[in-house]
């Protein structure tokens, strides 16, 4: 049974943008910290974002000023918005829910120079 259902990602140009959405049910949204992470090929998994119950707000410090994380209540869905992408951005990024341990499936971002 899928509960984290990812969508967005795929290839862009450096300077662009994308928006990477992850639905949940209610009580999986509204009862956890959600967040972002990627990893890229050889690499190790890193945190990208995270956002609390109470919205507040954590990136990593490669992204901060660039991507932005924010609930959309309505489509209980958790968003990344990603501006001004470059190289170091590509990788698979994947959805959680933190306190039930919950993972998605993944979507891969690939940014060109």
């Amino acid at each position: 049974q899928v509960q984290l259902v990812e969508s967005g990602g795929g290839l862009v140009q450096a300077g662009g943008s994308l928006r990477l959405s992850c639905t949940a049910s209610a009580d999986i949204f509204n009862t956890n910290t959600m967040g972002w992470y990627r990893q890229a090929p050889g690499k190790e998994r890193e945190l990208v974002a995270t956002i609390t119950v109470a919205d507040r707000t954590n990136y990593a410090d490669s992204v901060k000023g660039r991507f932005t994380i924010f609930r959309d209540y309505a489509k209980r869905m958790v968003v990344l918005q990603m501006n001004s992408l470059k190289p170091e951005d590509t990788g698979a990024y994947s959805c959680t829910a933190q306190r039930s341990k919950l993972w998605g499936q993944g979507t891969q971002v690939t940014v060109s120079s």
